[in-house]
């Protein structure tokens, strides 16, 4: 993608390797690693990689600034490093799908039998990667990268719902990953009730971490600032690691200052720190530049308290494996247990074109069999993503806060995702679907099999009990106890904020189909004692607040009926 005689083209063209005679491999911008698969094994002398630089893939989605200068500036310093170990290395720039450019090249590289490539994580690369593999073109290995099989996940599950706790014990048990005498260090398998900290700034958040911005990064950010300038979010290169030693270094400074206090403040919230102790690693986790399996085993030998320790290895080895298992088992949710939803015809752009003003043109439609995804909607919900979510001030300081922070960093952690953004888009009844892609666009993290569990199947509650037991909502109540976004906002989280109303009336609306479920009982107990009087207050609340964001418009405390 960059002009030849940049940077990147010459150092690669000064490192390389005789090509005669190797065997070829196809690595995807996802596995940026050579301690897995044939690149650990085999004799980097008789190796050939394709690395794919794909800008008709960067313009599928209007994907964040951050994103692409992340996976693009990792895959160029992955490229120089094997360079740098003997691997011959193929750089190539597509005009189109994967496949249409691999085609070729297998044809031209495959006299030593077909080009490898270890299954690719995301549904969509897989789709585009099928007709090489159906002609022989490319022969698919299995993926190292992964920590379980689908195998122990169809094991640890009984009946028609998933649950990622039978799943998380029973990898335990067989991995011995915190386990001593066949059972859980400290007597349990989750601490996760005692990690439900509000902070109050002791023990202080640690300063992130800064990366020397060097000629590839910045032919990097040059070019996406001049190819992908309609891309929304802010670029910030020194927060990007792009080189094995800085995704290390990552590594350490989240071991050192962030897994300590890690579990007790998993759940809080702050205007003072956009990550508290979270460490950030999930981007080059899931490009594989840090690996999941060191992760866990590192993880486990520190001397940590245990509630961090385990609440921590559960986000990799029980949480991030169990969606995986997920998203593969129903096919991106295409496949469910009572139903097979519609499939959306091509990308989504989340709610851009219509904050934008102008249509996101997707240039790949057409061209593949990739769709645009599943659109399941368990509660009907159909509204579309409102402008707030792109950084128009909505009135509460939560959502406002949050929303600036991901187009600053292209990062949250799971907290602000889930009990800030997938809460208010529930409470909203904004589409599922939609709202996945948002997420998918917005965040450096974010691939189909990561934000489709996540958003469609726990944020949305988009396919019912499947894999989650409730819907994940609350009013203003939770995020005033797990956060200080309150005491910045217009409105008072005990007397006229929107979000309660917006709570009660959610279950109000829905009660048809959620009063049932035994994880609410409490809470409709609870709606039953409001009066008529207050559930219509609650019903004009929600319509006015619907209403107002969907146009655009700053809510105020003096205009809204909770307020009369």
């Amino acid at each position: 993608m960059d002009r030849h005689g940049g940077a990147f083209s010459r150092r690669l063209s000064e490192a390389q390797s005789d090509p005669t005679g190797r065997r070829w491999l196809f690595i995807p911008y996802d596995q940026l690693n050579d301690r897995i698969g044939p690149l650990l094994r085999e004799d980097p002398s008789e190796l050939g990689i394709i690395l794919i630089e794909n800008p008709w893939k960067a313009s599928r989605r209007p994907y964040h600034k951050q994103k692409l200068a992340l996976v693009l500036s990792n895959l160029r310093h992955f490229a120089l490093e094997q360079a740098a170990r003997g691997v011959a290395v193929r750089h190539v720039v597509a005009r189109g799908p994967y496949g249409e450019t691999l085609k070729p090249l297998a044809r031209e590289l495959g006299g030593h039998g077909p080009v490898r490539v270890m299954v690719p994580a995301e549904r969509e690369l897989r789709t585009d990667l099928q007709p090489c593999l159906d002609a022989g073109y490319l022969e698919s290995i299995p993926h190292e990268g992964w920590l379980t099989s689908r195998d122990q996940f169809l094991r640890s599950q009984k009946g028609t719902t998933w649950r990622m706790d039978s799943f998380y014990r029973l990898v335990r048990r067989e991995s011995g990953i915190l386990m001593e005498n066949g059972k859980p260090v400290g007597g349990k398998f989750s601490f996760d009730v005692e990690n439900r900290k509000s902070w109050n700034g002791d023990p202080p958040a640690p300063k992130l971490p800064r990366f020397k911005i060097d000629a590839i990064k910045e032919e990097v950010g040059e070019l996406i600032e001049a190819r992908f300038a309609e891309h929304p979010g802010e670029l910030n290169l020194e927060t990007i690691p792009t080189t094995r030693a800085q995704a290390s270094r990552l590594w350490r400074w989240a071991k050192q200052h962030c897994l300590p206090s890690f579990g007790p403040f998993e759940d809080a919230m702050s205007t003072r720190s956009t990550g508290l102790f979270h460490t950030r690693i999930s981007g080059l986790m899931n490009l594989h530049r840090i690996l999941p399996g060191k992760v866990v085993t590192e993880t486990a030998e520190l001397d940590l308290p245990l509630p961090s320790k385990e609440g921590f290895i559960r986000q990799v080895l029980g949480w991030r494996e169990f969606v995986h298992h997920v998203h593969e088992v129903t096919d991106g949710f295409r496949k469910l247990r009572d139903r097979e939803p519609s499939v959306a015809a091509a990308p989504g752009d989340g709610g851009f074109s219509s904050w934008k003003g102008t249509k996101w043109t997707c240039h790949s439609a057409g061209r593949t069999r990739i769709d645009g995804g599943a659109t399941p909607a368990f509660l009907g919900s159909d509204d579309p993503v409102p402008p707030a979510f792109w950084g128009k001030s909505s009135g509460l300081a939560c959502l406002d806060r949050v929303v600036r922070e991901v187009w600053s960093e292209g990062y949250g952690h799971h907290i602000t995702r889930l009990m800030i953004l997938c809460n208010l888009a529930t409470l909203l009844d904004l589409s599922p679907r939609q709202l996945t892609d948002w997420f998918w666009i917005a965040y450096s993290d974010a691939y189909d099999w990561v934000v489709e569990p996540n958003v469609l199947g726990m944020g949305a509650f988009a396919v019912g009990d499947l894999m989650t037991t409730k819907p994940y909502v609350s009013g203003a109540a939770y995020i005033n106890r797990m956060s200080d976004y309150c005491a910045d906002c217009a409105f008072d989280p005990k007397k006229d904020c929107p979000i309660t109303s917006l709570y009660w009336t959610f279950l109000d609306r829905h009660e048809e189909r959620l009063s049932k479920n035994p994880r609410l009982r409490m809470q409709y107990n609870s709606l039953a004692k409001r009066t008529p009087a207050r559930r219509r207050v609650d019903r004009d609340v929600y319509r006015e607040v619907r209403e107002r964001l969907q146009l655009g418009r700053r809510l105020t405390p003096g205009g809204l009926s909770t307020t009369r």
